[in-house]
This record gives structure tokens, sequence and C-alpha cells, in this order.
């Protein structure tokens, strides 16, 4: 991959209860502001990786077995979720994870507490308005009465005013209509093509995530099977029939006989 590595996660494990292994020698990396890919079926382990960047694992009694994730060159196991915040990196949560009594300004607010010494100045809240201009329609209003879309609006915004480097996004299309995905989605290509911030994104919408991301990793069973560029990951035949809906070979077999066989025999072998 191109470019200097902000995120380098080499040859993780992650265990649950300390019996439950869920990330098997996981290694990825994240390029200087490019936006990389995380795909999988459910429980491959991609919100895992995500919590196990941010250093969240502790709250679901997780904890990391094997390897080492670095954020700038530096490794991380030993600061906490705030403290990664303030070094510029944002976890944009699976579900949004708003302050539902807080109005929408509130929630912005709260996100200076990233920029602890520093004055935030009135420009950044119009650089989340300029991207977001919903949030400033309702700005006064309480954030719990926004609609699914506009909600992960705010979190994209709340991160935005931390002033990341790095933005690790879960599953940011998770309940939205197609029509609000591909605005999102495209609000996000602009946001890091002007903004320069790096971006980790899981998702388990393969064709949004392909068409704004520059490189893509599949994940199952708590291990890369495939990664590449997106082109090339477009073009592999098992990406597009279990991913992309695109390229099956006819309706006799079923979906079942695809997964056990098929993804077992060629991609974890």
């Amino acid at each position: 991959m191109a470019g200097p590595a902000v995120l380098d996660v080499n040859n993780v494990e992650v265990v649950y209860n300390r019996t439950v292994q869920v990330l098997r020698g996981l290694s990825l990396q994240v390029p200087e502001g490019e936006i990389v890919a995380l795909l999988g079926s459910n429980g491959a382990g991609k919100s895992t990786l995500l919590k196990a960047v941010s250093n969240l694992l502790s709250l679901e009694d997780g904890d990391v077995t094997a390897g080492a994730i670095r954020f700038r060159g530096d490794d991380i196991a030993a600061l906490t979720p705030h403290g990664l915040v303030r070094r510029g990196l944002f976890h944009v949560m699976e579900g949004r994870r708003i302050f539902e009594d807080l109005s929408v300004e509130e929630n912005l607010t709260a996100a200076t507490f990233a920029l602890t010494g520093r004055k935030l100045p009135a420009a950044d809240f119009d650089l989340v308005y300029n991207y977001f201009p919903r949030l400033h329609e309702r700005r006064k209003g309480l954030a719990g009465y926004l609609s699914g879309g506009e909600q992960q609006m705010l979190a994209i915004g709340r991160a935005l005013i931390a002033r990341p480097s790095l933005i690790l996004l879960d599953e940011p299309s998770l309940g939205l209509a197609p029509k609000l995905v591909e605005e999102i989605f495209a609000i996000i290509a602009r946001i890091n093509a002007e903004q320069k911030v790096s971006m980790l994104l899981v998702e388990q919408n393969a064709a949004v995530a392909f068409a704004v991301a520059n490189y893509g990793y599949i994940l199952e069973m708590g291990k890369v099977v495939i990664d590449g560029p997106v082109e090339k990951l477009m073009r592999d035949q098992d990406v597009r029939e279990f991913y992309l809906g695109l390229g099956g070979a006819g309706g006799e077999r079923s979906y079942r006989d695809i997964k056990h066989y098929k993804r077992r025999k060629r991609w974890l072998s």
C-alpha cells in the first residue's frame, strides 16, 4: 500500500471473557489520507477490531492477547480511549451513540473535550454545518428527535469537531434508506478529500464502501482472507458473488452450499 501508515495493526489477537477468541492474527494498515474498507459477515470481528484500536475492549471484558497496534508510529496499548481522541483518533460507533437529551449544538460542544487547552473557533462548527446543513437547521433541537440519518450526520459531525487525523466508522449505513446512505457516503468522501482525514470504514454494504474506499480487507472468522485495492477486489469472483451480489453461478445452488463449500475451500484453505 502506498504512503506511510497512520494506523498499523500487526498480528493482533483478541479474546473475550478469557475464553472466546474473536481475532486470530489480524494485520492491516490505513495509509495517510486514505479510506480503507473492512468487510465481512456478522461475527467476523469487524467491530471488535475497531474497539481494539480505540481501546474500548475492556468495557466488554475483551483483551488484546497478542500483536501490536500503532497509531502514527506509537504503540497505543497503554493509552486510554479519551487519550487516543486527544491524539487524533475518533471512533464513530455503530448505532450513533449520540446524547439524545442534549441539543445538536450541545452534542458538538461535548466533542470539544478532545481539544482541552485549545479554544474552539466558531469556524469549526461552521465546517460541520457546511457538510451537514440539516444539523444547522436543527442545532437548537434535541438530538433524540433527529431522524436516523440526521443522527448519523451528527455522529460524524462530532468526529469532525475533535479534529481527528483518523476516523473509525462502524456501519454508517446501518438502518438508513438507500437515498440517505448515498448522501452520507458522498459526504464521507468529501471529508476525506477536503480535510485529508484517514478513515477505517466497517461496512456490510460493499457497494457503497467500495465507492469511496481506496483499499479493502475482507474478514472471515477473525482473519483477513483477501485484501487489495478496491479495483482488484471488485474483479474477484468470490467478492463479487458474496458481497456485491454479482456473477453468481446460477439458481440451482443454495447460499448455504456456497457458503460452506466454496468459501471454506478457496478462502480458508
